[in-house]
């Protein structure tokens, strides 16, 4: 019989405002792993594609208000009793309130569709980061995953990739190029992190 000590199985928590597609990618991604899995998403629209999605591939689905985020600890304690090692922030619009950071410090990450600290801040995000960087006729975009404090954007920059931009190309086809750059760089930094932890 085996004495080696089970390992615990690392818990991730994501939280996504819109269709899922980055929150589907990281379920999958570690389903069949026996170190770490995607144990809820939480969402603060209703309406969102992403809380589907989760129930679809059997993980807890949970929608949140505005109140309970930021004027109670409600969001706060179910999160502390779930007591992930990292929290994904996928496509999440909404800034992380000071007493979630403070109780999960260096384990909320974020990813970006653009190269920090280039086109970042409030209401930077989606459709409107690309349209600003073909606008401005950039050379090359990229995504940026970096970890969350109280201001958007700002948290330290844990990796960075570029994507080269082609003069023909549009906000439409540049999206597309960061989805790419993002379902095959996310999950794998997300699966780094928690193993440096060990």
């Amino acid at each position: 019989m085996s004495t080696q000590p089970h390992k615990k199985q690392k818990k991730i928590v994501i939280f996504a405002s819109g269709s899922g597609t980055n929150t589907e990618n990281i379920i999958k991604y570690f389903r069949n792993s026996p170190a770490t899995r995607v144990v809820a998403v939480f969402s603060n629209r209703k309406s969102a594609g992403v809380l589907k999605k989760a129930h679809h591939l059997d993980v807890k689905a949970l929608h949140f208000d505005r109140d309970s985020f930021y004027y109670s600890n409600e969001v706060l304690y179910v999160l502390k009793d779930i007591n992930p090692d990292l929290i994904v922030l996928a496509g999440f619009l909404w800034v992380v309130p000071e007493n979630i950071i403070r109780k999960f410090p260096n384990k909320i990450i974020n990813i970006h569709p653009a190269l920090l600290p280039n086109y970042g801040g409030k209401g930077m995000y989606g459709d409107k980061v690309h349209q600003a960087i073909i606008e401005n006729k950039e050379k090359e975009s990229g995504i940026t995953i970096h970890y969350v404090n109280e201001k958007y954007d700002e948290g330290k920059i844990v990796f960075q990739t570029t994507v080269a931009i082609e003069p023909t190309d549009t906000p439409e086809i540049l999206a597309e190029k960061i989805h790419a750059l993002e379902y095959s760089h996310f999950p794998k930094i997300i699966e780094e992190l928690l193993e440096k932890e060990k």
